[in-house]
C-alpha cells in the first residue's frame, strides 16, 4: 500500500517503500484513521517499530506532499488524541470494580475513621480489693458499679481474698459503692478510658459504730406489783392508808394473788388497828350496841366487831369476789373534766367498776361483798342488832358511804396525799352542759 491521500483517484500519494502502509483515507475500507504504524506487542500503536517505519514519510517527493502529510498527521492526532487526553485513564482494578479512585479513597478514609472510633470506645475492666481498717480482706462485700446509664450498672461480690472485678465495662465516668455487714458503706468515683484496665486503690471500710438499744419490758404481773408498791405509799396526811385508789388511768389489772396481798396489807396496817380502836371508843361512848355493855369487856367486844367488819368486808369485797368475778377492787381516779361530771363519775363508781378486761361493769364484788359481810356480822353482834332487814339496810348504807368516799377521793384526798404518784390523766369525754 502506498503513502498519500486516497481521494485523488490514485491509490497512493507517494511511492511504496519497503512494505510501509500509507497514512490516509481509504475509500475502499470506508475508514479514517491511522494504519498500522508498527507492531507493539501485537497491538496497533505508536511503538518504536512504528516510528521507524514512519520514516518512510521523509521519502515523499515534493514540498506539497510533505506538507500535506504533516497537516494530516496533526489533524488525526488532534481528533483522536484529544478525547483520550480529556478522559482519565482507568486501571484494570477500576474497570473490574466499577469504582473510581476517589470512591476508593473515600471508602478507605471511612474505614480508618470507623476503626479509630472503635479503638477509642473499646471496653475495659475495673477491679480492686476491699479491706477492713486492719488491712485484712473483707469477703462477701457487695460492690455496685453505677453508671450514668442505669442499664450499664453491674454488681459483684468480693471473694475470699477481698477482690472484685468488672469486665466489659464501657469507657466513661463511674462510681463504686461498697457495702458489707458491720461496716459503713463506702463510695469511690472514677473515670474509665477506652480499653483501660482500671485498678481501684484498696477500699478500706470503716467499722460501723455499735448502737445497742436496751428495752426493758416488764410482765403484767411485775407492772401490777410495781403499782401495788406505789399504792402502799399512798397515805392521807402521810398517815392514813389509802391503798385502794389508783391514779394511773391505764393501771394493769391485779391477779388473784395480788388482790389478796393488797387486802392483807390493808387489814394488818397499824394505822387501821388504831382507827378500829377509835371507832370502838366512839361506839362505847355513845352506848352503841349496848348489848356489849360497858367497861373493858364492852370495849373489847365493840373493837372485835369493828375489826371483824373490816376484815370480812375487805377480803370478801376486795379479794375473794373480785378474784372470782375478775373485777378490779380499786377506785380509778379521774381528776379531769367538769366538776359535775367528776361527781357523777365518783357516785357511779359505788355501783360500777372496771373489770380485769378493762371494761366498765356492775360492781358485783362490792355490793355482794357488803351483803355477805353484813350477813356474817349477825354472828357476833348483839341480838337486838341482827336480822335480814338490818343486813340489807347496812348494805345500802355501805354503798352510800362508798359514794361519799369516792367524792372525797376525787376532790380532796388526792391533795392530802403527799406521796401520790403522778400519771398522765386519761382523756375525758366531752361534757354536755
Amino acid at each position: 500500500m502506498a503513502w498519500g491521500f486516497a481521494g485523488t483517484g490514485a491509490e497512493s500519494f507517494g511511492k511504496k517503500d519497503r512494505g510501509h502502509r500509507a497514512i490516509g483515507v481509504k475509500f475502499r475500507e470506508n475508514s479514517v484513521g491511522i494504519g498500522d504504524l508498527g507492531q507493539n506487542g501485537g497491538r496497533p500503536g505508536f511503538g518504536r517499530g512504528g516510528v521507524c517505519r514512519c520514516m518512510g514519510l521523509t521519502r515523499l517527493e515534493g514540498w506539497a506532499g510533505r506538507a500535506g502529510v504533516l497537516w494530516l498527521g496533526l489533524g488525526l492526532v488532534g481528533v483522536c488524541g484529544a478525547p483520550a487526553l480529556a478522559q482519565p485513564q482507568e486501571t484494570p482494578i477500576e474497570k473490574s470494580s466499577g469504582r473510581s479512585l476517589a470512591d476508593v479513597a473515600r471508602t478507605g478514609a471511612g474505614d480508618v475513621r470507623e476503626q479509630t472510633q472503635s479503638e477509642q470506645e473499646a471496653a475495659g475492666t475495673i477491679g480492686g480489693v476491699i479491706v477492713d481498717p486492719m488491712g485484712a480482706p473483707v469477703a462477701g462485700a457487695r460492690v455496685r458499679l453505677s453508671r450514668e446509664d442505669p442499664s450499664l450498672s453491674q454488681e459483684a461480690v468480693s471473694d475470699s481474698s477481698g477482690q472484685f472485678s468488672f469486665a466489659g465495662v464501657a469507657p466513661g465516668p463511674f462510681e463504686l459503692t461498697t457495702m458489707a455487714n458491720g461496716f459503713v458503706a463506702a463510695a469511690f468515683p472514677g473515670t474509665l478510658h477506652s480499653g483501660e484496665n482500671y485498678i481501684v486503690p484498696a477500699i478500706s471500710l470503716v467499722v460501723a459504730s455499735a448502737s445497742m438499744e436496751v428495752r426493758v419490758t416488764m410482765t403484767r404481773t411485775e407492772l401490777a406489783e410495781a403499782e401495788i408498791k406505789d399504792e402502799e405509799k399512798q397515805r392521807v396526811l402521810g398517815v392514813v392508808p389509802n391503798f385502794y385508789v389508783t391514779y394511773d388511768p391505764a393501771a394493769v389489772p391485779l391477779n388473784a394473788k395480788q388482790k389478796f396481798e393488797l387486802a392483807w396489807k390493808a387489814t394488818v396496817d397499824p394505822v387501821n388497828f388504831g382507827l378500829t380502836g377509835a371507832v370502838a371508843g366512839i361506839q362505847q361512848a355513845t352506848d352503841s350496841f349496848n348489848g356489849y355493855g360497858q367497861g373493858a369487856q364492852g370495849f373489847a367486844k365493840r373493837y372485835g366487831a369493828s375489826y371483824a367488819d373490816l376484815v370480812a368486808g375487805t377480803f370478801i369485797g376486795s379479794a375473794v369476789l373480785p378474784s372470782l368475778l375478775k373485777q378490779d377492787p380499786r377506785y380509778f381516779y379521774k381528776g379531769t373534766g367538769r366538776v359535775r361530771s367528776r361527781i357523777f363519775y365518783a357516785i357511779a363508781n359505788a355501783v360500777i367498776c372496771k373489770g380485769d378486761n378493762g371494761r366498765w361493769q356492775a360492781n358485783y364484788s362490792s355490793m355482794l361483798g357488803g351483803l355477805a359481810a353484813g350477813g356474817i356480822s349477825n354472828l357476833y353482834y348483839p341480838a337486838t342488832d341482827r336480822g335480814v332487814e338490818l343486813t340489807f339496810e347496812n348494805t345500802l348504807i355501805g354503798i352510800g358511804t362508798t359514794a361519799a368516799a369516792n367524792i372525797l377521793q376525787e376532790f380532796v384526798i388526792r391533795r392530802l396525799t403527799p406521796h401520790a404518784p403522778s400519771y398522765t390523766p386519761a382523756p375525758s369525754p366531752v361534757d354536755t352542759p
